[in-house]
């Protein structure tokens, strides 16, 4: 009867979240049987019964008063904190999850795996492994869900939004704009693919080989093309902060304040760089706003965080007469 009722269970957290919301039911549903019987009962059992008669009076109990104010309490910790364990279940991702890189675009979704592999309005995954998805929109707000695995995620425009999921059951899955998003808000629909992960490695190898690369290798490319490079360098000539090894660390300000450099820092960086200016560097970076595309932002920034691991060069001496930059 549930299987006609509920679309099937199909990620790791779906049966945390039914749990919890039967819970709710459950208790909603008690508490409106309960009150309505007693509100019956009493119209009944205490109607005036002829024109004259008058009310006893009431004292009021303290027991009744702690009795029907520690229980609602109880209940709703109880629900408080079920419902806070179920929230960092879905927000903390997983080490070493798949990371996909999703566009929403009035009015599809877009999709860009590790080896470059795009796909729009339908999504390959590996059963049994944990997959993050980065999501940025070009235009308006889109909602990114997938009912089978209890997952919804807004994609709004001027941030990035991430969420991830882990596929238990191999099969084809509804995925929905769960957020009106204009007129064709209907039709902005696809699938999640969930496949053995066997079956997924020979659709990887089988599909059209990804001319253009990794999106860190189309960052890289787009990092040359836009003259990023001649900024952020590893010398002394640098006129940009030093990005090698620099992706999850903490970036000094010039007004004393520190950020870690995340995804959603670099996305601002690029649209929007005298927002926050690192110590010891002049606001020389122009705006990318209408040059970089959100697909671009996305590819930019998988190649930064591709330099993650790579060690940063100690700084050269500066040239006589001239200040060392200060880096992050």
């Amino acid at each position: 009867m549930l299987n006609r009722l509920f679309p099937a269970a199909a990620s790791t957290y779906a049966g945390d979240v039914d749990a919890l919301y039967f819970f709710l039911i459950a208790v909603s549903a008690f508490f409106t049987i309960l009150i309505a019987t007693l509100v019956a009962v009493f119209a009944v059992r205490y109607r005036r019964r002829h024109a004259d008669e008058v009310g006893a009076g009431i004292t009021g109990s303290h027991s009744l008063e702690l009795l029907w104010t520690i229980i609602p309490l109880g209940i709703t910790m109880v629900m408080f904190f079920w419902g806070a364990s179920v929230y960092f279940e879905i927000y903390r991702v997983p080490r070493g999850a798949m990371e996909i890189y999703i566009t929403g675009k009035q009015w599809m979704w877009k999709a860009q795996h590790p080896d470059g592999r795009r796909e729009i309005n339908e999504l390959h995954v590996p059963v049994g492994r944990a997959v993050k998805l980065i999501m940025g929109s070009e235009d308006v707000i889109h909602s990114f869900f997938v009912p089978a695995f209890r997952m919804k995620m807004d994609v709004v425009p001027g941030k990035l939004t991430n969420v991830w999921f882990q596929a238990t059951k191999a099969g084809r899955y509804h995925l929905f704009c769960a957020e009106y998003c204009g007129t064709s808000h209907s039709g902005m629909i696809g699938s999640i693919v969930a496949m053995e992960p066997a079956d997924f490695q020979a659709w990887l190898a089988g599909g059209a080989a990804a001319t253009e690369g990794s999106p860190a290798q189309q960052g890289e490319k787009l990092f040359a093309d836009l003259a990023c490079n001649t900024c952020h360098r590893d010398d002394a000539l640098a006129r940009g902060p030093q990005l090698k090894g620099a992706f999850g660390h903490t970036v000094q300000l010039q007004d004393g304040s520190t950020v870690v450099m995340d995804e959603n820092y670099i996305r601002e960086s690029i649209l929007n760089p005298q927002a926050k200016i690192v110590a010891g560097f002049q606001p020389l970076m122009p705006t990318y706003q209408g040059v970089a595309s959100e697909e671009q932002i996305l590819q930019l920034i998988s190649y930064i965080r591709s330099l993650a691991s790579v060690q940063a060069p100690a700084p050269a001496a500066p040239p006589s007469g001239q200040p060392s930059p200060v880096t992050k």
